[in-house]
């Protein structure tokens, strides 16, 4: 006799630690979210806005308290714009909007994903179409944030400094964005490579 039956049992133990996953995910959206909407509330007031750039490794004279300096690579750190202009603000609008949709998009995903696996079925169209559009849409939207932001530091740093400073980056380091897409084609490939051993398996019932 056949059976196209394919939910499988899982133990408490499993049950709890996906609905923990589930939960902890829907804190870290509202976190994000409450986060995100503080930061634009900062950047529309405009003033006194601190905004971090990076650099490309220049080297500045840090005073000693013995007297004299030394030389410091400088990487990162953080302006304190006392009025930020129109066309920083807008990109650091859109940076905080896209992080917020990124974020929410990214873990409803997953929580949807979490919930069919608590369902008994973690291989199928729909889940595979889930961890794409969860990988996907985490690339898009951390690229995006960045850009975002890249703009956002430029536009403060050619303001404050009339152009003074033409070295201020934010940019997106190639080789985690490289790998990030591989993860993500590898784990979509790999849902549906189970989806279709699955059904094979199920015709074989």
């Amino acid at each position: 006799m056949s059976s196209t039956k394919n939910d499988r049992a899982l133990s408490r133990g499993d049950v709890a630690s996906l609905v923990g996953f589930c939960v902890a995910g829907a804190v870290i959206a509202i976190y994000f979210t409450v986060y995100s909407i503080i930061r634009i509330i900062e950047l529309a007031r405009g003033t006194d806005v601190p905004v971090p750039i990076e650099f490309r490794g220049d080297s500045v004279d840090l005073p000693l308290s013995t007297g004299g300096t030394i030389a410091v690579g400088l990487d990162s750190g953080t302006i304190i714009a006392p009025q930020l202009p129109l066309v920083a603000v807008v990109p650091g609008i859109i940076a905080q909007i896209v992080q917020i949709i990124a974020v929410v998009v990214v873990i409803a995903c997953l929580i949807l994903l979490a919930r069919s696996t608590i369902g008994g079925r973690i291989f199928g169209r729909g889940r595979t179409a889930l961890v794409a559009t969860a990988g996907i849409t985490g690339l898009l939207g951390f690229s995006g944030v960045r850009f975002f932001d890249n703009m956002l530091a430029n536009a403060t740093v050619s303001r404050l400094t009339d152009n003074g400073i033409d070295n201020a980056v934010l940019t997106v380091e190639p080789f985690t964005f490289i790998l990030a897409a591989f993860v993500v084609a590898l784990i979509t490939t790999v849902f549906s490579i189970g989806d279709r051993l699955q059904k094979d398996s199920e015709g074989l019932v």
